[in-house]
């Protein structure tokens, strides 16, 4: 298996947000599924090696774009970068040998992701929230010629009603985004 970038044959594993703003029961975000997804989360990541990504979601958007009236709505979220709760969960410490990726948006496809996966990557989603940020990942992602799966039973919703909708609508990109347990992602690796 390549690790090279660009190279596209290998997949590359991108782990969305695991922080404890959204694993946390005690955070208005945190995901009541996030505890049954994590060991799928650590067996994705130990199974792709150094190809693993992490991203985490940063309030650090401007204020003066709808960003302002999101952190009005949520005011326990406007928090400085440093603060615990956008620190890594303690069960997602140590999934990637890499750096977070930080970013201020929900969707982390981007410039950053792509110069390390390569234009046209594969890729596979897993994290939270499966309604919100691994949705805009993943849809982005898609529009920008990358081939993505999601590890349906590795992603965390809001609510299991929000997150099989978020798996539906997702479904409904084939063949840019395919859907697969993790026992089926494991197997093609």
């Amino acid at each position: 298996m390549s690790d090279t970038p660009g190279s596209g044959s290998d997949p590359w594993l991108v782990v969305i947000d695991p922080q404890n703003i959204f694993a946390s029961p005690d955070s208005a975000w945190g995901s009541p599924f996030f505890a049954e997804a994590m060991p799928r989360i650590r067996a994705l990541a130990d199974a792709f090696g150094d190809r693993v990504l992490v991203t985490r979601w940063m309030p650090t958007a401007d204020r003066s774009t709808s960003w302002g009236e999101y952190f009005a709505e949520w005011p326990f979220a406007d928090q400085p970068p440093t603060d615990p709760l956008f620190d890594l969960a303690p069960d997602a410490a140590g999934l990637s040998n890499r750096p977070t990726l930080d970013l201020p948006t929900f969707g982390k496809w981007g410039p950053e992701i792509e110069q390390i996966v390569g234009h046209g990557a594969s890729i596979v989603l897993a994290g939270v929230s499966t309604d919100c940020c691994v949705i805009s990942t993943a849809l982005a992602a898609a529009d920008a010629g990358a081939h993505v799966t999601v590890a349906t039973d590795a992603c965390a919703g809001s609510t299991a009603e929000n997150h099989a909708a978020a798996i539906t609508v997702m479904g409904l990109y084939p063949p840019q985004i395919t859907l697969a347990t993790t026992d089926e992602v494991l197997a093609r690796a």
